[in-house]
C-alpha cells in the first residue's frame, strides 16, 4: 500500500462546479436573454441551413430552376408574370444570362437521368465546377418558368438581394447562385429567430423550434425558393398566435408590428395560407397593445391583407393556362383551371371521392415529405431521421404550456382548427384546379412540405384540447432535460438526413 506524501486536494470538488459554473456563465445570459430555443435554433439552423446550401448541387433544389428565374426576374425589376412566346401553349417567363442558363440546362439533364444504386446521382462533379467558373454573362436568352410567375415579388425579396449583391461583386455563375442560397437562409433565420424570440419565456417555444429545424424546413432554406420566405412568415406568425391566442401572454410593440406586417406578406408569398395570417383578427386586441377606437387596426391590415391578395390572383390568374406544360407531353392542354372549377360545383361528389382517393393512394407519400423529400433529387429523409423528429415532437408537445379557457376560448380554438382545416384544403383545391389534369384519378401534385407551415397551429389546438403534459415524479414539468432532448433528437435527424443525402447524390 502507498501512502501519498502529496497534500490532499480538499478544493477541487468545489472548484470544478465553480469552474464549470463560470465557463457556462457567458452561456447561460445568452440564452436567458434570447431564449434557449432561439439560441439553439441560430446554431443549429446556421450550420444545417449552410449544409444543405453547399452540399446541394445547383439548381437541384424544389423546382429551384424556375425558381431561381423568377427571383432573378424581380431583381431586375420584374413584378407582374410576362408572357412570353411558346409553340406548345400560354407561357410565362423572362430572360436569364446565357452562363446561368448552361449550369441550369446541365443541372437538369442530370437529375433527370441518373444510374441505377450504387452508383452517385451526380455523374460528373467537375462539371459543375467548371460551369459555375464561368462569368455572368451580359447576353440573356428567354427562359420558361410559368409555375413560378404566379408568384409575387414578396418571397423573392431575400433571393432577388442576393442576385444583386452576386452581380455587384462581380462573382461568378456558382457564386451568384450559393450567395442567393445564403440571403434566401439569412432571411429564414432572422424571421423565424425573432419568432421563437417572442416566446423565449414559455415552454412552447421549442414546438416552434421543432417545426423549424425539420430537414426539410432547412433544406427549403438553404436552396433557392419562394418558400424560404413563406415559411418563415408562416411560422414566425404562428409562433405570434401561439403567443398572444393560446398562451395568452400580450405582444410587444415590435411583436404586434411583425404580426401586422405579415398579415400583409403571408398571403403575397402564398395564396394557401391566408387564412393563416387572418386569425389576427381572433386574437383579443388588448394582447396586441390596442384599446379604444384602435382595436380596429388589426382587422384593417387583415382586410388590406386580404384585399391585395385577392388583387394578385387575378393579376395571376391567366398563368394558370399555362401550368398545364409542366406535365407530360400527352397532358399537355388538359389542365384547365375553369373546368375543374366547374366540376367541383356541379359534382362536389366526384371531387370527394376523388379526394379520398388520393388520401388512399397518398397519404404514406406525404407523410414521408412532411420531414423530408429532397428537391429534384427525391431523396427521402431516412427513418431514423423520421423517428428523432417524432420523439422531438412528442417532447415538445409534452412540455407546451398549459392552455385553458382563460387564455383561449372555445370559440377561439374552433375558429383556429377550422382555419387550419380550410386552408389544407386549400391545398388541395388548388392543386387540383392549377396542376391536376381534368379527369385525373387523384389530386396530383400535392406534398407533405406544405402542410409544414399549418403544423404549429394544427398542434396547439391540439394542445388546447389536450391537457396532459409530460411531468417528474415531483408533479413538475421539466425544462433543461427536455430541452436538450428535443435540441439533440433534432440535431441527429439532420446530421442523418445530410449524410444520407451525400451518399446518394454524391457517392
Amino acid at each position: 500500500m502507498t501512502i501519498s506524501t502529496e497534500p490532499e486536494k480538499t478544493a477541487e470538488p468545489s472548484e470544478t462546479p465553480a469552474r464549470k459554473d463560470r465557463a457556462l456563465a457567458p452561456i447561460r445570459t445568452v440564452t436567458q436573454r434570447f431564449g434557449a430555443a432561439t439560441v439553439a435554433f441560430a446554431m443549429i439552423a446556421t450550420v444545417f441551413g449552410a449544409v444543405f446550401a453547399v452540399l446541394t448541387p445547383a439548381f437541384w433544389g424544389h423546382d429551384e430552376i424556375t425558381q431561381f428565374g423568377r427571383a432573378y426576374q424581380v431583381a431586375h425589376g420584374g413584378v407582374f408574370p410576362q408572357r412570353i412566346v411558346d409553340d406548345r401553349g400560354v407561357a410565362y417567363g423572362g430572360q436569364i444570362p446565357v452562363s446561368v442558363d448552361a449550369l441550369m440546362g446541365y443541372a437538369f439533364r442530370d437529375y433527370n437521368d441518373n444510374p441505377e444504386e450504387p452508383d452517385a446521382m451526380v455523374a460528373d462533379p467537375g462539371a459543375y465546377d467548371r460551369l459555375g467558373a464561368a462569368e455572368v454573362s451580359s447576353a440573356t436568352r428567354q427562359m420558361w418558368f410559368t409555375n413560378t410567375a404566379a408568384y409575387s415579388p414578396v418571397p423573392y425579396v431575400p433571393a432577388a438581394v442576393g442576385i444583386r449583391l452576386g452581380e455587384a461583386l462581380g462573382l461568378d455563375v456558382g457564386g451568384l447562385s450559393l450567395l442567393t442560397r445564403f440571403a434566401g437562409l439569412v432571411a429564414y433565420l432572422a424571421v423565424v429567430g425573432f419568432g421563437l424570440y417572442a416566446l423565449r419565456g414559455r415552454r412552447s417555444q421549442w414546438l416552434v423550434f421543432t417545426v423549424a429545424v425539420l430537414p426539410i424546413a432547412l433544406f427549403q432554406a438553404g436552396t433557392v425558393t419562394a418558400d424560404t420566405l413563406t415559411n418563415a412568415l408562416a411560422i414566425m406568425v404562428s409562433a405570434l398566435l401561439l403567443k398572444a391566442l393560446f398562451v395568452g401572454d400580450r405582444l410587444h410593440r415590435a411583436e404586434t408590428a411583425a404580426l401586422l406586417a405579415a398579415t400583409i406578406a403571408l398571403p403575397l408569398s402564398k395564396p394557401t395560407y391566408v387564412l393563416l395570417a387572418m386569425l389576427v383578427v381572433v386574437v383579443p386586441a388588448d394582447r396586441l397593445g390596442f384599446a379604444g377606437k384602435l382595436k380596429f387596426v388589426p382587422s384593417a391590415f387583415a382586410v388590406t391583407g386580404g384585399v391585395l391578395f385577392l388583387a394578385w390572383t387575378k393579376i395571376a390568374a391567366p398563368t394558370g393556362d399555362g401550368m398545364g406544360l409542366m406535365r407530360p407531353p400527352h397532358q399537355w392542354g388538359q389542365v384547365r383551371p375553369g373546368d375543374q372549377l366547374k366540376g367541383i360545383l356541379s359534382d362536389p361528389v366526384q371531387f370527394v371521392h376523388t379526394f379520398g382517393e388520393s388520401i388512399a393512394l397518398r397519404d404514406h407519400r406525404w407523410f414521408n415529405q412532411f420531414f423530408g423529400e429532397l428537391g429534384f433529387a427525391y431523396v427521402d429523409v431516412p427513418a431514423i431521421s423520421m423517428l428523432a423528429c417524432l420523439l422531438a415532437f412528442a417532447v415538445s408537445f409534452g412540455i407546451v404550456d398549459r392552455m385553458n379557457a382563460s387564455t383561449a376560448t372555445f370559440r377561439r380554438t374552433l375558429i383556429v382548427a377550422l382555419t387550419v382545416l380550410a386552408s389544407v384544403a386549400m391545398i388541395y383545391v388548388t392543386l387540383y384546379m392549377s396542376f391536376t389534369p381534368v379527369d385525373f384519378y387523384l389530386i396530383d401534385g400535392v406534398q407533405g412540405r406544405y402542410f409544414v407551415p399549418l403544423a404549429i397551429m394544427g398542434l396547439a389546438v391540439l394542445a388546447r384540447v389536450v391537457p396532459l403534459r409530460l411531468t417528474n415524479s415531483d408533479g413538475v414539468i421539466p425544462t433543461r432535460g427536455t430541452a436538450i432532448t428535443i435540441a439533440c433528437a433534432s440535431t441527429f435527424a439532420l446530421v442523418a438526413t445530410a449524410a444520407t443525402y451525400y451518399t446518394v447524390v454524391w457517392g
